[in-house]
């Protein structure tokens, strides 16, 4: 394991243990004072809690090596546990949901002061688990989508502050439950979100932004490519696209086919980010069905 990865791996250990005490501190606050927009944000809390926590068990798996039960590694984990933190998420919400609409019904009454301090103390420690976060390679999309859950939850916090001050300086009650209504509606959108990329690369979907017909246009301009068919795009987990294809190259070039597979995986790494890759390499004068050379990288 490298020493960035340590450091990595450092960063999300200080950033679990503060994101826990907000958790904390924002359910017994929430408890004590009645207020639905603390309970709200605390979910809230709790989903950067699981991101941050795949997140961290995704890096630790995915430094263990392939076995033979496993020829991918352990990538996939990542993608179950996001299902997963997806679905609880969704039922969280409408939860949500539920009791702010009663409480549209039937207002409670806030303890506000209160409600404003736990509010301000999870706002300060968000700010910090940012920094935390902050100071890393934003090339690197495990971190920086972790990162940007917890901007989401800051957020929230700037939501309940204001719902504690217009309660406090106005007494009108229904702000705590509007602001949660908000705030599960941010939990519904990122959970959605969740469970749609999870989804879609269990369903060995094609990475969002790459269109399979651009990357076979470019693969036949390569030199001695005559023609590019059964090919296949899939994402792993998140930032592991593999790719393979069958090419048929001209007469001419077939005494060079390794040279040919080299340049086109080169070529697909550099403009495509696509590092894995399986390249069958076929003669175009015998004919689709005969296996010529193939090379897996």
């Amino acid at each position: 394991m490298s020493r960035d990865t340590h450091k990595i791996e450092g960063r999300f250990v200080v950033a679990l243990a503060l994101t826990a005490l907000i958790l904390i501190a924002e359910v017994v606050g929430g408890l004590l004072t009645h207020s639905l927009a603390l309970l709200s944000d605390a979910a809230h809390v709790l989903l950067d809690m699981l991101a941050l926590g795949m997140s961290y068990a995704a890096l630790r798996l995915a430094a263990r090596p392939a076995d033979d039960r496993h020829t991918y590694g352990y990538h996939r984990f990542e993608v179950l546990a996001a299902l997963a933190n997806g679905s609880l998420l969704l039922l969280m919400a409408f939860g949500i949901f539920r009791e702010a609409l009663r409480r549209f019904g039937a207002p409670e009454p806030v303890l506000a002061g209160p409600m404003l301090v736990v509010a301000v103390i999870g706002l300060a420690v968000n700010l910090i688990v940012m920094r935390v976060l902050g100071e890393h390679d934003h090339d690197d999309l495990n971190v920086h989508s972790a990162w940007l859950h917890v901007l989401g939850d800051m957020l929230s916090s700037v939501g309940v502050i204001a719902a504690g001050l217009v309660i406090l300086l106005t007494g009108w009650m229904l702000a705590d439950p509007l602001v949660s209504m908000l705030i599960g509606l941010v939990i519904l959108v990122g959970a959605g979100r969740v469970l749609r990329q999870a989804l879609h690369i269990l369903l060995e979907g094609t990475p969002e932004g790459l269109s399979p017909s651009q990357v076979t246009s470019t693969m036949r301009e390569a030199p001695g490519v005559s023609e590019v068919h059964d090919l296949h795009i899939w994402t792993v987990s998140p930032g592991y696209v593999a790719l393979s294809a069958h090419v048929v190259l001209d007469e001419r070039s077939f005494p060079e086919a390794l040279a040919v597979q080299t340049g086109l995986r080169q070529m697909l790494a550099g403009r495509f980010s696509i590092h894995h890759t399986t390249i069958q390499v076929e003669c175009a004068d015998c004919g689709q069905g005969a296996l010529t050379c193939a090379n897996r990288h």
